[in-house]
Parts: C-alpha cells; sequence; structure tokens
C-alpha cells in the first residue's frame, strides 16, 4: 500500500544526501509519495545545486546545529562550536516550530531521517504519531560488537549521546556499514551502503591522477607542499569555493585542476582515477571500495567520526589512514592494492532490496 514520507537529511555530509536521493529514487519507484524533503541547513555550506536538481519534491531549508571551523577552515573548534550552537538556540526553537507546521501540513506517515538532530529533537518534544526510521553509518555504534578506536573514553560517549538525540523515539534504526555483523540488538539493524545508482553504471579505469576530496578546503595547502615534492603526479581536487583557491594560491594548473563540488563530475573522475584521498566520509570510501580504487583518509581534526570511520574503513580493507594529505602513503599502500573487491560488492549487491523491505516493515 503506498504510502506517504517526508525526508530529512543532515546537510553538513554530502553523503547523508546522496544516500537521500537515492531512497527518494527508490520510495517514487514502488509508488510512494516523498511530500517533502527537510535538509538541515547553516551559513557555513550551501545546499550543492545536485542535491535541489535531483529531488523533484519541495526542499526545505531549516537552521541546524553545525560544526564552526578553525580560522584556517581545517579542523573542528569545539569550544566555538558548542558556543556558537549555544547563541542560536532560539534560532532551533523556531525551527523546529517549522518541522511542526510541515508534519501538519503534509501528515506523513513514516519520516526516514538521515542523522538529523533537529528531527530527532522534533520526534522527542513533540512526539508526532507518524513512525520514525532512522538511517546512517553512525547507527553503527548502537551494535554491542563495533570496536571504537582505543581511548578518546569522552569523544566516544558524545558522539554516542548525538547519535541517541537524532533517534529519539525511531521505530528502526539502520546502520549502513562496510561489512555485515550479525544483528542482535533491538534498537539497530546492519544493512549495506546505500549508493547511488551512477556507480554501478561505471566501468573503472585506471588513469594516471589522483583524486582528491577536500571537505574543508584549508587541507588544500598540504595537497600543495606534497606536490611540490611530487610535481609529476597530476591531481584533481574538488571542493568548496574552487574559484577562491585558484585565485588565492600558486600552483602549476597543467598538474593540478581544481573543481567545485559536482556530484557527476567527481564520480566520472573517480572511475578513472589511481587512487582517491579525502577525508573519511563514510559514501565516498565506500564508493571507492566498490570501484575498486585505494584511498587515502585524512580524518579533520576535532571530527571524531572521521576518525572513527578511517579506523573502521581501514579494517574493511578500503585504504589507509594518516594525519595529513601525503599522497606518497597511498601511493604506497596502492601499489600492493587489488583492484577488485568482490566481498565488498557481494555485500553491496542486494542493499536496496534489503533497505526498502526494512523501511517497509515499519
Amino acid at each position: 500500500m503506498p504510502k506517504k514520507y517526508i525526508l530529512t537529511v543532515q546537510g553538513e555530509g554530502r553523503g547523508h544526501m546522496t544516500q537521500a536521493i537515492t531512497m527518494y529514487d527508490m520510495l517514487i519507484e514502488q509508488g510512494h509519495t516523498v511530500c517533502a524533503v527537510l535538509i538541515g541547513a547553516s551559513g557555513r555550506r550551501e545546499v550543492p545545486e545536485f542535491f535541489l536538481q535531483k529531488i523533484n519534491a519541495p526542499v526545505i531549508r531549516v537552521q541546524s546545529p553545525n560544526f564552526i571551523s578553525d580560522k584556517k577552515n581545517k579542523s573542528i573548534n569545539i569550544p566555538r562550536t558548542v558556543l556558537h550552537n549555544f547563541k542560536n538556540v532560539k534560532t532551533f526553537r523556531q525551527s523546529l516550530k517549522q518541522i511542526d507546521v510541515l508534519m501538519k501540513e503534509h501528515q506523513p506517515d513514516v519520516v526516514i531521517n538521515f542523522f538529523d538532530l533537529l528531527m530527532g529533537l522534533y520526534y522527542k518534544f513533540y512526539k508526532p504519531s507518524a513512525k520514525m526510521i532512522c538511517i546512517a553509518h553512525q547507527y553503527i555504534y548502537f551494535h554491542s560488537d563495533f570496536e571504537f578506536p582505543e581511548g578518546h573514553w569522552l569523544d566516544k560517549n558524545l558522539i554516542k549521546f548525538y547519535t541517541r538525540l537524532t533517534a529519539a523515539r525511531s521505530s528502526k534504526n539502520l546502520a549502513l556499514s562496510f561489512y555485515n555483523m550479525h544483528t542482535t540488538e533491538d534498537d539497530v539493524v546492519i544493512v549495506p551502503p546505500l549508493l547511488r545508482k551512477e556507480v554501478f553504471d561505471l566501468q573503472p579505469k585506471h588513469e594516471n591522477f589522483y583524486l582528491v576530496y577536500l571537505v574543508n578546503n584549508g587541507y588544500f595547502e598540504e595537497v600543495l607542499e606534497w606536490h611540490k615534492n611530487n610535481s609529476d603526479n597530476e591531481l584533481h581536487c574538488f571542493t568548496d569555493q574552487a574559484d577562491k583557491l585558484i585565485a588565492d594560491y600558486t600552483f602549476d594548473k597543467n598538474k593540478i585542476f581544481v573543481h567545485a563540488i559536482n556530484d557527476t563530475l567527481f564520480l566520472e573522475m573517480m572511475g578513472k582515477a589511481k587512487g582517491l584521498a579525502s577525508s573519511a566520509g563514510f559514501e565516498s570510501v565506500c564508493e571507492a571500495m566498490y570501484l575498486g580504487k585505494p584511498v587515502l583518509m585524512v580524518p579533520i581534526a576535532g571530527h571524531y567520526e572521521q576518525f572513527c570511520n578511517s579506523r573502521d574503513a581501514y579494517k574493511a580493507g578500503a585504504g589507509v589512514y594518516a594525519d595529513s594529505f601525503d599522497l606518497s602513503k597511498l601511493a604506497t599502500f596502492a601499489s600492493t592494492h587489488k583492484n577488485g573487491n568482490e566481498t565488498f560488492k557481494n555485500w553491496v549487491a542486494n542493499a536496496k532490496h534489503r533497505i526498502y523491505n526494512e523501511i517497509i516493515s515499519v
């Protein structure tokens, strides 16, 4: 029986956005209605054009808590983040009221939440009747067998607390994972990554360049520093504010190409690259794994989720992690990396079927 859905997306992560697009397409193909898509926006990042183009439903931006970077736009400044979000509590209350108006207007049967804190808080305080399903890699933290990196006791407990808030009163939590884990807990189901359909259409090649994805463009300095001593390498960098980087920095524009965020071009380039260097975002690492591309993962300083991702992906065989964009480590790993990852491909193969069955069971 067709149902009405609202999707909510945490706007800091582009991986959440591509997952939401895939979910949107899947629901529409099965005859359901997506009434609206809410995206937790901030002044720090623009909602990318590809997201607005591929969602054929009202996309409503709501002001949401977000991270604040340091002056160089590299690491996350925790004190400034806490202070900034505390100062904007009134704004976030207005966002909750905005969500309430939309929920009452559309009367959805189910809300699917891609790790957005505001929707979790809305369910905690407003207690709507519609069921909520939460889906993100972060819900793997609920699984008793997930191995957190040693130490970081405070970070671990803070991220578990935050993740619980996003899933307040949820009916089901789906944890996207690099690998299968036996589901023993009632509050989490392990499922394969929800990759966008374009990934499966690519025929991977191996051309002589590295792909670099910079969530925070402050890391561009590290890329340039590495390239000074490795100038025979060709790099294609995707980042926010590409025009500003081109204007502000001097570099060999025949060897380093800086691109604005473009999901189609980025995926095409990944299919051809000999390796990917990026922060440890779950979605881009999964895409690289499926395409057989080795990955250098450089977690954003202060970003514990990415720190966990990098260790988890290393365990899954995706690549290596480092504290800086030293692409020599990627080259070393690539020299012994096997292009095929059949175990991962088999895990991903039935993702849509498994995830859709979990959703309609609610």
